[in-house]
């Protein structure tokens, strides 16, 4: 019955349109009032306590260094470099597009972010080329939902607080799912660019211009080197890798690149602080539902319904990503991963599941959802900046959403694949 009103509260609550952060707290207090110890100073303390955590420091430096990367000139560069490696072949750019989202994954860790910085450079000179736009648009937002799982990863940080597990493991769990995802995007790209691609005469490859792209993208390569390396050698935790990463990012674009002007830096630091507001609001409200859940025994409720598959745990396993994927078509990522987190680390403790291999396949989960309709996030960045309409872009990103959710199947029937690299790394 708990479980009945806490779902209702919550659906009702968003469908008078309420804000995500806003429905948390009216579901709180439904909750309160039903198991009757409704305390306005309880609401409050834990609304205080949500975000008092050292980890969370993270999440507002790294989106600081996402501003400061893309005023910079280091997202430039970063197409720069992947475009002189493969722009010559045939569908280079979509090549290009996909080498761009790894690497700019491994140094902002935001979706919204990346996609939004790859779009607006790639999609006018795909235009042009004479490319599929809404197919390219697809490929672009499909690439963007990378960011989430290659560290450093703004979603891992979260999951990581509300679920108690190591972020340096999620960190260094997420490097070779990451690369599976860009791999998947690869051979899929390949499958379309055959039919769709432009024609490349009068195009070849040039060493000088590789060479010249390389040693102007240098700092830009060497940030994700700086973060993995720095953590893996014990030298800063994930909350001090984002100070390094925001740091790292203003000297580089201030005193290397010198295109970023100091004037600009209020202006970047407001933005930075605003989305990083929403984000330490929703955590906030979350953590208060959260930890409503766990006093009303909802997850208790859930294992129950869950109980004749706790003896297989792929099979388990299979069930709780089917039900992420529906609830991440109405949900956005950081909504879906702060409500059902306290309901299903129980049993994923439960079933002797590995909670770290467990946040790898919950966050790819959530990030795949910022493609599917008809919430999907970056699907709507995508088509904001390539002004195309929402369903044509839909329809260029389904083979490419089908390949990430084929490489979500392919961890979880094979775990050795996210837990024998993170024995490697750690």
């Amino acid at each position: 019955m708990t479980i009945l009103v806490f779902v209702l509260s919550l659906l009702g609550a968003m469908a008078l349109g309420m804000p995500i952060a806003f429905a948390l707290i009216a579901c709180g207090v439904v909750l309160m009032l039903f198991m009757g110890n409704f305390d306005t100073q309880i609401l409050a303390q834990n609304l205080l306590e949500g975000v008092n955590n050292y980890p969370l420091m993270a999440v507002p430096f790294f989106m600081l260094a996402g501003e400061l990367m893309n005023a910079g000139g280091i997202s430039k560069r970063i197409i720069a470099m992947a475009e002189a490696l493969i722009g010559h072949v045939r569908g280079g750019l979509g090549y290009v597009a996909i080498i761009a989202a790894l690497v700019m994954a491994s140094i902002s860790g935001s979706a919204v972010a990346d996609t939004a910085a790859l779009a607006a450079v790639l999609i006018p000179l795909m235009r042009k080329s004479g490319y599929d736009i809404p197919r390219s648009s697809g490929l672009i937002a499909a690439g963007g939902i990378i960011a989430p799982i290659i560290p450093p990863s703004i979603p891992f940080v979260i999951f990581g607080v509300a679920a108690q597990v190591s972020i340096t493991k999620l960190f260094l769990a997420g490097i070779v799912p990451g690369i599976l995802m860009g791999v998947a995007l690869w051979v899929t790209w390949w499958l379309c660019a055959r039919k769709d691609a432009p024609s490349i005469e009068g195009r070849r490859f040039e060493w000088a211009r590789l060479r010249h792209a390389v040693r102007d993208g240098l700092w830009a390569l060497a940030l994700p080197v700086v973060i993995i390396g720095g953590m893996k050698a014990g030298v800063f935790t994930p909350t001090e890798a984002a100070v390094v990463a925001a740091v790292y990012s203003l000297l580089v674009g201030l005193f290397v690149y010198r295109e970023l002007k100091l004037p600009a830096l209020p202006h970047l630091m407001l933005q930075a602080a605003k989305t990083s507001s929403v984000v330490m609001f929703l955590v906030a409200t979350a953590l208060v539902s959260a930890w409503l859940i766990t006093v009303a025994n909802i997850p208790g409720e859930v294992t129950e319904l869950l109980r004749p598959l706790m003896e297989h745990k792929t099979l388990l396993l299979l069930a709780m990503m089917a039900l992420v994927v529906v609830v991440g078509t109405a949900l956005d990522l950081m909504p879906t991963v702060l409500i059902l987190t306290p309901v299903l680390m129980p049993i994923v403790k439960q079933a002797g599941i590995d909670p770290v291999y467990f946040g790898v396949l919950f966050i790819m989960n959530n990030a795949i959802g910022l493609l599917t309709p008809p919430v999907g996030t970056v699907l709507n960045v995508v088509a904001g900046v390539a002004r195309e309409p929402l369903g044509a872009v839909t329809r260029g990103v389904w083979p490419f959403l089908v390949a990430q959710l084929l490489v979500l199947l392919l961890l979880v029937l094979f775990p050795a694949l996210v837990m024998v690299p993170l024995r490697w790394f750690y």
